[in-house]
């Protein structure tokens, strides 16, 4: 037995590594969530239409619309993993700033774990977004994957015997937005390609995957009917929004003992965001649902099991 001191992070790690044990690993017949790309209301009106990327609508949005700005106050813009990075980067300052500056935490109503919401002005939240200006958005190009969206949003679907998930779309139609109005007709793939979707949609699907899943499983009763302990869904909020934070964990703490990450791997995550989000995700679904996304080392597994065994009574 090592005599090595614990620290609060081998706690962690340990916590984890007992749940991922615990959890099964069968998949539900379907999983299926609307991801939050509109406004994050419950009740938004949606058109019941499933739309493909070659079915066309009519929006344009522009300055002399009646209605200009007015989907900027009180917004409820849940950001994305890949959103607080392209933000905190735009305005010159590291995520966990960010957070602090700009964002307030909340639960994702339907999967249960905790998101960060961008702050809207006024002491009710329903003000202005700090990023409005009479003239529009103040950080357009680096806008949130929610205001690149509207007025479409996106269902991701998985049935039980597919390998790979199925997107749709419907679209939104709010009644003081003027923008259905206007005589712009487009695809819905010509649309998602000209807000620039794609590269935002392929950072964060590990993140989309999680939440839809764990909508899922809180619905049909998931594995066991388990929720994830609160140290689980901390772990979760730091990995998806604070990238400096979930690093200092895995290079500070007994992760890279216990996890088969390659040499290279470590050097990619010590200096890319991106890269550290991928690994974040990927641990994230091994945690959670005990996917084989990334895999603990022999010794470490074999220990694993031995507890898990004993914890249960049969060692």
């Amino acid at each position: 037995m090592s005599n090595t001191p614990r620290t609060s992070e081998d706690d962690e790690l340990d916590e984890m590594d007992m749940e991922a044990s615990r959890l099964a690993s069968t998949d539900r017949d379907m999983q299926m969530e609307v991801f939050d790309a509109v406004r994050g209301q419950s009740a938004f009106p949606v058109q019941p239409v499933r739309l493909k990327p070659e079915d066309t609508f009519n929006f344009r949005c522009h300055k002399e619309i009646g209605c200009w700005n007015k989907c900027c106050h009180g917004a409820d813009i849940t950001l994305t993993p890949n959103c607080i990075l392209r933000l905190s980067k735009h305005l010159g300052v590291r995520p966990a700033e960010f957070l602090l500056s700009h964002t307030v935490p909340a639960i994702h109503e339907k999967a249960g774990l905790p998101v960060a919401k961008l702050k809207m002005g006024g002491n009710d939240g329903r003000g202005p977004c700090p990023f409005s200006t009479p003239d529009g958005c103040s950080v357009y190009d680096q806008r949130p994957a929610t205001c690149r969206y509207y007025p479409l949003g996106m269902v991701s679907m998985k049935m039980k015997d597919m390998e790979t998930k199925e997107d749709f779309f419907f679209l939104v139609k709010e009644d003081h937005c003027q923008g259905h109005c206007e005589s712009k007709s487009q695809n819905v793939g010509d649309y998602r390609t000209e807000q620039q979707l794609e590269e935002y949609e392929r950072i964060n699907r590990g993140w989309v995957d999680i939440l839809m899943k764990m909508a899922s499983w809180k619905v049909l009763g998931g594995p066991g009917g388990k929720e994830p302990s609160l140290q689980t869904k901390k772990m979760f909020f730091t990995a998806t929004t604070d990238v400096d934070g979930f690093r200092a964990f895995v290079l500070g703490s007994r992760f890279l003992e216990a996890y088969d990450v390659s040499p290279e791997a470590v050097e990619l995550i010590k200096a890319s965001d991106d890269a550290l989000l991928q690994l974040a995700f990927d641990w994230m679904k091994n945690v959670l649902f005990n996917e084989p996304t990334i895999m603990l080392k022999e010794q470490v597994l074999k220990e694993a099991i031995a507890r898990v065994r004993t914890d249960m009574g049969a060692a």
